[in-house]
């Protein structure tokens, strides 16, 4: 079999994943991993497919072609997956501003990680007042990794930017 991602943006409307959900159904894929939000009004997602070879390019142009208002990209066959030995979660949160991704992302990319999830969200602080940032990472160190030079990262880091962040294996 080979894989596809297949990447899609746009305005929000009623039938948007049945639409793209009958293409890859009609085309013989198979819907594997996915992840789609709207925010804003616009629709934003992320689907792994997995199609025999042979209609794989017949796929391709069978989504890039119904796109209509959308932006649709089709991506793969995906390459060989990293070789991970171990997997972190972080939890942070603390008041929102901004660069806490930046540095949050940059601290992992330093210590060679890389993230295989990330979802984050604001919301308002009822009792405090402003925003609140929280975020869910979960990271892969690649082999040689040294998962108590990340921790040790993280924990300065937290201090520095004045959040909280807990880490699991």
């Amino acid at each position: 079999m080979t894989t596809l991602v297949i990447t899609v943006v746009g305005d929000d409307r009623a039938g948007l994943v049945a639409s793209i959900a009958d293409i890859v159904d009609a085309h013989g894929g198979n819907w594997e991993t996915s992840e789609m939000a709207e925010l804003a009004g616009a629709f934003a997602g992320i689907v792994e497919v997995s199609v025999a070879p042979e209609r794989a390019d017949d796929l391709r142009g069978a989504l890039e072609a119904a796109a209509g208002t959308l932006r649709v990209a089709v991506h793969g066959p995906a390459g060989a997956a990293q070789t991970a030995t171990r997997s972190v979660v972080l939890t942070v949160m603390g008041n929102d501003r901004p660069g806490i991704v930046r540095e949050i992302t940059g601290a992992l990319r330093t210590r060679g990680a890389s993230i295989e999830r990330m979802s984050t969200q604001t919301t308002d602080a009822a009792m405090a007042g402003g925003r609140l940032f929280e975020a869910t990472v979960t990271a892969t160190l690649a082999e040689g990794g040294e998962l108590d030079e990340l921790v040790e990262d993280v924990q300065r880091l937290a201090t520095e930017i004045q959040v909280d962040v807990t880490l699991s294996e």
